[in-house]
């Protein structure tokens, strides 16, 4: 009965929303603007998503900012998101402060710049005593998150510190990225795309899905809204039955009674 209670108790909150930000390219397109101009409208993007997830009490927010995939587009646009992202750090990191936001970056960082790599280092340390938290999934991707999950765990296999046998599902959540935090609620795309493009693959298995139609720098927090509201429409059962979930559900008791 507790595990069941425990249960609904995850079920009923909106903790973690993840965003994948897509179509800034094409925003960009429609608009006769170059790439640039539309990854620059959508990082402005990110201060209203704060400002919405403050007002619905959203504890954490992650953000696909550019995957390990993304390596792969032309060169002059990988380097103007790694200009984007350089600048975003530099300008941003002081009204995160003021805010309480505490910025983490997941993903691999051995493809950055040495001065990149301490900008973030520097970023993460000035904002860790923030209440709240940012995430930003750069040079990230969800089978890539599992596999350095394994790969710590075969380690300590090999040194004799665990055994093949023990391995658990638990253990492999205190392996992958962002173990610390509440698993992703509810995972937002942008762009009408319906996939998840290897984002947080472990961490969203419970998660509720939301397409938006509008491209990413159209965003804004009335959109938010939307997604917010349709969430709290749905039932989530996490594999309880419906029955299950609505006896314990709010105001369960006094219809009864």
């Amino acid at each position: 009965m507790k595990n069941l209670e425990s249960t609904l108790e995850v079920a009923a909150g909106l903790r973690h929303v993840a965003i994948i930000m897509d179509g800034n390219n094409r925003w960009a397109k429609q608009r006769g603007l170059n790439s640039s101009a539309g990854h620059e409208a959508g990082a402005k993007r990110v201060r209203d998503v704060l400002d919405a997830c403050e007002r619905h009490s959203v504890d954490v927010v992650t953000l696909f900012a550019f995957s390990s995939e993304n390596w792969q587009r032309p060169t002059y646009e990988v380097r103007a998101l790694m200009s984007l992202f350089t600048s975003y750090l530099k300008k941003e990191v002081a009204a995160m402060q003021d805010r309480g936001v505490c910025l983490r970056i997941i993903g691999g960082r051995e493809r950055f710049s040495p001065r990149l790599q301490k900008l973030i280092e520097k970023a993460e340390s000035d904002t860790k005593a923030g209440s709240r938290t940012l995430v930003l999934a750069v040079d990230y991707g969800g089978r890539w998150d599992i596999t350095q999950a394994a790969r710590k765990l075969a380690e300590q296999v090999q040194s004799g510190q665990l055994q093949a046998a023990d391995i658990t599902e638990q253990l492999m959540q205190q392996q992958v990225c962002l173990s610390d935090l509440p698993p992703v609620d509810l995972c937002i795309r942008t762009a009408g795309e319906h996939r998840l493009s290897n984002f947080m693959l472990w961490q969203m298995a419970y998660a509720e899905l939301y397409f938006a139609d509008c491209y990413w720098p159209d965003f804004d927090g009335a959109a938010f809204d939307q997604a917010v509201e349709a969430f709290h429409r749905r039932q989530r059962r996490f594999g309880l039955s419906g029955d299950q979930v609505e006896a314990k559900s709010p105001g369960a008791e006094m219809k009864r009674a």
